[in-house]
């Protein structure tokens, strides 16, 4: 058996809906958080810390993924896997958070939208379980997709993980078992 971690971003400068750019990276907050999750992986017993790092394509995920890397001395990988739930090609901006609202209040096979979103569910979960002895920096809803898989749970929102919240999985028959949950949220995501 191997361990994965998966983190969620830090705290972005912006979010959906907001009228700035569209890839933000962290603002103050957020870096102080990606500086603290590097320390705290960094601290982890030799035997079970992750020796890779890899992270969404977008900026808040590789920002806050970039002081452990740099601290391990390796290169960040880049997975598009574990990135951002697709949004459908017709819903705009302003509208993408009321679609997350309530594809929140479903089930995975119940989301609107130009995918099979219980397919994208198992392949963030598959692609998680793909990386061995790793940290994986992600999304609220990637997260949401690997811990719902991992528990059998249909439901959209399984868990809410906070800013640089780190859940622990092992990778059994190559699935994924939660070891521990990261810190939840006390708000929404939006």
């Amino acid at each position: 058996m191997s361990r994965v971690y998966l983190i969620r971003h830090g705290k972005p400068a912006s979010s959906w809906g907001d009228d700035t750019e569209a890839d933000p990276g962290l603002d103050d907050a957020g870096k102080a958080q990606a500086a603290a999750v590097a320390r705290a992986l960094l601290a982890l017993p030799e035997s079970v810390r992750p020796v890779r790092v890899v992270s969404s394509p977008l900026r808040r995920c590789r920002e806050t993924a970039e002081p452990f890397a740099r601290a391990l001395g390796v290169e960040l990988v880049i997975d598009p896997r574990v990135g951002e739930i697709p949004t459908p090609a017709a819903l705009s901006d302003e509208a993408r958070p009321a679609w997350l609202r309530e594809a929140f209040q479903g089930r995975w096979g119940q989301i609107v939208g130009d995918l099979d979103y219980e397919v994208w569910r198992r392949t963030v979960a598959a692609a998680v379980a793909s990386h061995p002895e790793t940290a994986v920096f992600s999304h609220y809803v990637a997260i949401n997709a690997a811990v719902s898989t991992a528990r059998d749970d249909d439901r959209v929102m399984a868990f809410r993980p906070d800013h640089t919240s780190m859940t622990t999985f092992e990778i059994v028959d190559d699935g994924l078992a939660i070891v521990e949950l990261g810190p939840e949220a006390a708000t929404q995501v939006l």
